[in-house]
């Protein structure tokens, strides 16, 4: 026997003790939305350019799309302190303003990070927007559309007592907290021959699902480092200013992106010129300064997609 319950998040069906998101798969668009009557709410006023998507696409007006983040990540998306059933963060408003420019809302499914590809690639969510950066690797999977430039920074305990001062030799006999299927991971492990050879100990990885354990890994002293994005790592200073400090900044070559379904052309244009409306009216910008971070990171939006 099935309940519908009627959350702050949406419909939700319940069996017994065990409840998942009522996903309801909308044929003409296969998409996983939920069907929903009311109005996006994030923006107080529909630009013109958003009203003419809205036209040019109204498959997406008056639905709700299911975005799979890893809510553990300060700035970006992290649990609202004000009310733990709700989810704040620059990536959550991005979500929201997208929804409101092409007339649909957006519901929530927190998963690991590591879970986020193959949430996105089972149904069980029609978008990722979690901070996540789009590899050629990961573009095999889904497509991305860019929206923020990548540059990570080290995070270390109080004074840098390993005196790590980036991804190089630095690291060799060094323990790295890090999430698992981060793009950090093996640029580390390729660290162990030059280690080798300069007759060091190589670097140990320990893998955790989110931000905050890596970090809590190096409060509690049983890791070294955490290499990271570098507004989350910035973000964990803030937080424990007596305890962390930044070692230093590192350029990545990639991209944050929004993931989306290889086989939802349709979305995936829509998706992209809205995202180029809300930066080109300045709200992106707007958004990135109320969460404390880097205004100055936005990219012109592209679609990365590999086979």
């Amino acid at each position: 026997m099935f309940r519908l319950f009627k959350s702050r998040r949406g419909i939700h069906l319940f069996s017994g003790a065990a409840f998942t998101p009522l996903i309801k798969v909308v044929s003409a668009v296969g998409l996983v939305m939920l069907l929903s009557g009311a109005h996006p709410t994030y923006a107080k006023q529909i630009s013109q350019g958003c009203l003419a998507l809205q036209e040019q696409y109204p498959q997406f007006k008056g639905v709700t799309i299911v975005d799979a983040i890893n809510p553990h990540t300060p700035g970006y998306e992290a649990l609202d302190p004000q009310d733990p059933s709700q989810y704040v963060g620059f990536d959550i408003d991005l979500a929201e303003e997208l929804g409101s420019c092409l007339g649909f809302k957006v519901s929530y499914i927190p998963v690991a990070f590591s879970a986020l590809i193959p949430t996105l690639q089972s149904g069980q969510a029609g978008l990722v927007i979690s901070d996540i950066y789009a590899t050629e690797e990961r573009a095999k999977a889904v497509d991305f559309i860019t929206y923020s430039k990548v540059s990570d920074g080290v995070l270390v305990a109080k004074n840098n007592p390993k005196k790590i001062s980036g991804i190089n030799s630095s690291m060799c006999g060094a323990v790295a907290a890090e999430n698992t299927g981060y793009v950090e991971v093996p640029l580390i492990q390729n660290l162990a021959p030059h280690c080798t050879a300069e007759s060091k100990g190589i670097p140990t990885v320990q893998l955790y699902d989110n931000n905050a354990a890596c970090i809590q890994a190096i409060l509690t002293g049983r890791a070294d480092t955490y290499v990271n994005d570098v507004n989350t790592v910035d973000q964990a200073v803030k937080a424990y200013p007596d305890k962390l400090e930044k070692a230093v900044a590192v350029t990545l070559p990639y991209y944050v992106g929004i993931g989306v379904p290889k086989d939802k052309p349709a979305f995936r244009a829509a998706m992209f010129a809205a995202l180029k409306e809300v930066i080109g009216s300045g709200k992106a910008a707007m958004m990135l300064k109320k969460w404390g971070l880097d205004a100055g990171s936005i990219p012109e939006p592209a679609i990365i997609s590999s086979k």
